[in-house]
């Protein structure tokens, strides 16, 4: 990865369910719902982020992009919204935002 680059595998685009067990098209619009994935490989000017971290952002700011048979999502530093890692236990949340 290059620049502030972060590498990102999250969930496919398909159908989901609800807690209740209720299956939602994937052709179904969803108002700007946000995703979490996570995090493959980072370039050497992400600051925030290392490899194994949650992160949270909008699937529209982003570029797909299919390695060895997996797609993965290239997403810019500035748009990740949030950041969920284990090694931010000192945060009452667990979130770095």
């Amino acid at each position: 990865m290059l620049n502030d680059r972060v590498l990102v595998r999250g969930e496919a685009d398909g159908e989901r369910s609800t807690t209740g067990g209720i299956l939602i098209p994937a052709t179904v619009q969803t108002s700007r719902r946000l995703a979490w994935a996570e995090v493959v490989a980072a370039g050497p000017n992400v600051r925030t982020m290392e490899v194994g971290d949650k992160v949270l952002f909008n699937p529209e700011d982003r570029y797909e992009v299919e390695v060895r048979g997996e797609d993965y999502v290239i997403l810019r530093e500035r748009d990740v919204h949030a950041l969920a890692s284990g090694r931010l236990e000192d945060s009452p949340t667990g979130l770095y935002l």
